[in-house]
């Protein structure tokens, strides 16, 4: 999910930078969307923690 947010990120600034205005802005969106869903599923990564086998 990471990948696909600096993707989206890499995309923003090369559209930005060849004057693209309004997809710039679309992709960077999209890259902070991503980034906020990383983040949000990585902090319940962390708080669940590893579960060892239930027997």
């Amino acid at each position: 999910m990471l990948g696909w947010a600096l993707t989206f990120l890499v995309i923003a600034l090369i559209a930005a930078a060849l004057g693209f205005g309004g997809l710039a802005g679309t992709a960077a969106s999209v890259a902070k969307i991503l980034f906020i869903v990383f983040l949000v599923l990585f902090v319940i990564g962390l708080v669940m923690g590893r579960r060892g086998p239930t027997v």
